[in-house]
């Protein structure tokens, strides 16, 4: 991808001066942001992806002033009627099913794979909704099918909706307002609320989102990681207090013992090298209801392509997939890094690659966290 060359879907501003004028700071509404866009699933297949149980996905109805929530696993007669007005599907993690809704996805990627969450689709009938809310992730609203008019605006001190299953604003107060026809597309930074309402039925709306690490929640999440990757062969000396005198209070933990603890964490924590790996590898791990079917090695003359359910990302060191991190220098490195930012390598490029990074991409292959691309003659 050229960040620096001006692109239709940023409404003629590169990915660059997008992230330097807009993102994390102020909203972008693209008229024809994506001419001639189609949605990545037809209806019918989006509904049967709904009752699927690794898929996740919602029903939101209005009903007069109330609304109700239903999670799913959501079977076809779960659904309201077509003709039925004021009700939304949302399917969650569409990337992770539908290969043209990962391509769509990719279509972002001039945000770091870090920050880059999913494309969840809503499908709404006449009125339906999900109600004025804010988000704590910036997010990008792709029309792809129908109509849906937007309200949008800034809230200084958000008040919620109380005695309601879904999280709406108070005295939502908008300031801007434009009805999205397919191939329009509206960027929001985090914390603007909105209120998206499908205006004729068959309403599609794409949504962009991005991950936004909470600092306890990452901290434990790489603390985590620090700890299985514990070498087993490092220094694990034992406790002594050969020092320690009788005692009144037994109840009380020793001094030393605190000490003794403190250093131990500490230790664990002061090689960066540790906490680098952890933080790849636990922004790698897939989401839960994500799994891989088993593959078959890469043959020789093949190029290679990441499953669309894999991440893969690295650092001046090392490379991370699925979880799991790798050393990697030299000529090796440089071409893991091409694969993680182009998500392929192709032939021409596996047959550089030493045989410890080749016996690398055959694990996994056999994992289903690759694929072969294409054979080349010997």
């Amino acid at each position: 991808m050229e960040i620096d060359q001006a692109t239709p879907l940023l409404g003629g501003l590169s990915p660059q001066a997008f992230m330097r004028r807009h993102w994390q700071k102020k909203p972008l509404l693209v008229r024809q942001a994506w001419p001639g866009v189609t949605p990545p699933v037809d209806r019918g297949a989006l509904f049967d992806l709904a009752a699927q149980d690794d898929v996740e996905s919602r029903l939101i109805r209005q009903q007069g002033s109330g609304w109700r929530l239903r999670h799913g696993p959501l079977q076809r007669r779960a659904l309201p009627p077509l003709k039925s007005p004021g009700w939304t599907l949302l399917v969650q993690g569409l990337d992770l099913h539908v290969p043209a809704a990962h391509e769509m996805l990719s279509r972002f990627r001039f945000v770091p794979e870090a920050r880059l969450d999913d494309l969840m689709v809503s499908y709404a009938t006449d009125g339906g909704g999900v109600g004025p809310h804010l988000d704590s992730y910036d997010v990008f609203l792709l029309q792809v099918q129908g109509r849906r008019r937007w309200r949008i605006g800034p809230v200084p001190e958000p008040q919620w909706v109380e005695g309601v299953p879904l999280k709406l604003l108070a005295d939502f107060e908008p300031e801007q307002e434009w009805v999205l026809e397919p191939g329009d597309m509206l960027y929001l930074p985090p914390l603007w609320g909105h209120d998206g309402i499908a205006e004729g039925g068959d309403c599609m709306t794409c949504s962009v989102g991005f991950r936004v690490p909470a600092q306890r929640g990452l901290a434990r999440d790489v603390l985590q990681h620090v700890v299985d990757g514990l070498d087993v062969e490092c220094d694990d000396r034992l406790y002594q207090d050969p020092r320690q005198p009788a005692t009144d209070t037994p109840g009380r933990v020793p001094e030393a013992l605190q000490q003794f603890a403190e250093r131990a964490v500490a230790q664990a924590l002061k090689d960066r090298d540790t906490l680098t790996c952890a933080l790849g590898e636990s922004l790698t791990e897939p989401k839960p209801r994500v799994w891989f079917e088993a593959g078959a090695p890469i043959a020789r003359g093949a190029g290679v392509l990441l499953d669309r359910r894999t991440r893969m990302m690295y650092d001046d060191r090392h490379v991370f997939i699925n979880g799991e991190s790798f050393r990697a220098g030299g000529r090796d490195a440089s071409l893991m890094r091409r694969l993680a930012d182009a998500r392929r390598l192709p032939a021409a490029e596996v047959a550089k690659l030493s045989a410890d990074a080749r016996g690398l991409l055959d694990d996994w292959a056999d994992a289903g966290w690759l694929h072969a691309q294409g054979v080349t003659e010997a």
